[in-house]
């Protein structure tokens, strides 16, 4: 009798046990919030091809595998979950919304574009026939994507066989998703060979997110990104290359802000400015997308941040 009262009570702890774990898992402060999804520039990390030191890092097992720069948003209590970008790693970044935030019973709820460049883009191909077979998700997008994509196979025919429904966005307009959240798309100055390059605006009843993973240089943008900065709780930007010379090409041909360019920038603004900053899209000869690495530590002990793979953001 005694023996069958002990294994009782080991089957409730183990009962106990799990259950406790799972709601820990899935326990979950915020309502809005964005997480992110990717940290690398649009090839990934590692990067096809690359025999540098950077990738060897991952392969001799030092470095984690970095999916490409994405964010998404996620409402709890309207049961909705939005991409920022389709990223090459689209199938990964929509099981985790699915696993670790949100099951709604959709693969998302929408997806906003930036841009026509490999890594912002082209995860929508996952939606067509050849793969999910997707019917009618929303992809919020620019005038000039809007055309791209209707004009341009094998784009095209994700919006012929209503795998997608091209939602268009104005710039500086904001669209509201639902009571709680309010999405603005902003120009920025890049190379704009397909289309133009936005950044956003997500804003939610507490707290607004500035979201800008590509952008020429901060000079060249008509708004002053120290005054955009201070308007927002968080800005994630873009932190492409590290500084000039990181790679063995004409730099110039591929204008991005360099980290030292920015935290140059924001130097003499105060702690509370500096800590809103958290660098994502980080190419993967930038030492600072590496977990461990003193230039990283350097720049966080001035107050900057650095996006990673899981962290959650309040809305």
């Amino acid at each position: 009798m005694k023996s069958v009262q002990i294994l009782i009570l080991i089957l409730c702890i183990s009962a106990f046990s799990c259950t406790s774990s799972i709601a820990e898992k899935n326990l979950n402060p915020y309502k809005q919030y964005i997480t992110v999804l990717g940290i690398a520039q649009d090839a990934g990390y590692p990067q096809i091809n690359c025999e540098k030191e950077c990738c060897a890092a991952y392969y001799k097992s030092e470095e984690s595998k970095k999916l490409v720069s994405c964010l998404g948003l996620i409402d709890l209590e309207a049961k909705q979950k939005w991409l920022f970008d389709a990223t090459p790693n689209i199938g990964e970044q929509t099981e985790i919304l699915k696993k670790d935030h949100l099951d709604n019973g959709y693969i998302i709820d929408g997806v906003f574009l930036t841009h026509a460049h490999i890594g912002h883009y082209t995860g929508l191909m996952y939606l067509g026939l050849e793969a999910l077979g997707s019917d009618k998700i929303p992809v919020y997008v620019m005038p000039r994507m809007k055309n791209y994509l209707e004009t341009n196979g094998p784009w095209s025919q994700l919006v012929n066989k209503n795998n997608i429904e091209l939602q268009r966005l104005k710039n500086d307009s904001t669209i509201n998703l639902n009571n709680r959240l309010e999405v603005k798309p902003i120009l920025v100055p890049h190379r704009d060979e397909y289309s133009e390059t936005v950044g956003y605006k997500i804003i939610g009843k507490n707290k607004t997110a500035l979201f800008i993973p590509d952008i020429d240089k901060w000079e060249k943008w008509e708004r002053n990104i120290i005054e955009e900065v201070k308007k927002v709780d968080y800005a994630f930007l873009d932190a492409s290359f590290f500084r000039d010379g990181e790679l063995n090409r004409d730099m110039s041909e591929i204008p991005h802000p360099f980290t030292t360019e920015t935290t140059t920038l924001f130097q003499d603004e105060d702690l509370v400015t500096k800590n809103k900053i958290y660098f994502i899209h980080f190419n993967h000869t930038n030492p600072t997308i590496r977990d461990k690495n003193a230039l990283k530590d350097s720049i966080q002990s001035l107050g900057f941040k650095f996006a990673k793979e899981g962290d959650n953001f309040q809305l």
